[in-house]
């Protein structure tokens, strides 16, 4: 029994020893990028490389980002009103689309729910010609509210919402429609408090997607004032692509918001995970 158990903790040893140097050279690169925009720019690329800056310019770097030429807080707000107003919405209609499908019973349901996840083989690209031409005649082109309605309705957040709310045992809303509830009652006292980390989890990917998307904001903002992050981003790298302490300062501030998202709701992650283990 002893030599087992000392067999066991030497491959723990060994397995985290392993994991642990794989967390260091993954995180190396977001540390050297940090300490990159703190220094001066003739000390960037120096030899061996300085992971403690020797001159400071932390103050005059994030400054020249967000209040420069091209003030990433304008960006910055966009960016937040953009993801958060979509996942907000996004939640919203994935959580009724995916409880309708699967606690509302009614012919074709099956067939219907199979004719939406049929729209998720589309290639967004091979919408885009039309979709432009609609937002352009219906006068949400180059509109914060566009790019919001684009990101509103995920067939993928149903669907992943659907496998939650169909572990929820029929019994519990059979019993509240006894009571006197009706469906919508039900959603919202019953079946939704059961699954709120899974929709919390969706939420936080939902933001992460959004906030992260490049070809929307590209093809449908025009007005460099209503830029989000990520054509911030490629706008800056643009115009200062010699300055690489200034494009690492814009980076930092780029994913920060990312960061804290996670972090806040890393437990909601964990706890969607552990939701979808259990069988119902």
């Amino acid at each position: 029994m002893p030599e087992q158990l000392s067999r066991l903790d030497w491959r723990k040893l060994v397995v985290t020893a392993v994991l642990f140097a794989l967390s260091i050279l993954f995180l190396l690169p977001f540390f050297w990028m940090l300490v990159t925009s703190f220094k001066i720019e003739n000390d960037v690329f120096v030899y061996p490389i300085q992971w403690i800056p020797k001159q400071w310019n932390a103050i005059a770097n994030y400054k020249e980002v967000w209040f420069g030429d091209y003030p990433f807080y304008v960006y910055y707000l966009n960016s937040i009103k953009v993801g958060v107003i979509t996942t907000l919405i996004s939640c919203a209609t994935a959580s009724l689309a995916a409880y309708g499908f699967s606690k509302v019973r009614f012919k074709a349901s099956g067939y219907l729910f199979v004719i939406v996840l049929a729209t998720y083989m589309v290639p967004n690209q091979a919408i885009l010609v039309p979709q432009f031409i609609l937002y352009r005649n219906i006068g949400l082109f180059d509109s914060l509210f566009g790019l919001i309605i684009i990101g509103s309705f995920s067939v993928l957040g149903t669907f992943m919402l659907r496998q939650f709310f169909m572990g929820i045992h029929q019994e519990y809303i059979e019993s509240a429609k006894i009571d006197g509830a009706g469906h919508f009652r039900a959603f919202w006292s019953i079946a939704m408090p059961l699954v709120k980390p899974a929709v919390a989890t969706y939420a936080i990917l939902r933001f992460i997607w959004t906030w992260n998307d490049y070809q929307n904001p590209l093809i449908f903002l025009r007005t460099d004032k209503l830029y989000t992050i990520p054509l911030a981003m490629q706008k800056f790298t643009s115009m200062s692509g010699e300055f690489y302490s200034l494009i690492m300062a814009a980076a930092v501030s780029a994913i920060v918001p990312l960061l804290v998202v996670f972090i806040i709701g890393q437990r909601s992650v964990i706890d969607g995970i552990a939701l979808g283990g259990v069988k119902g």
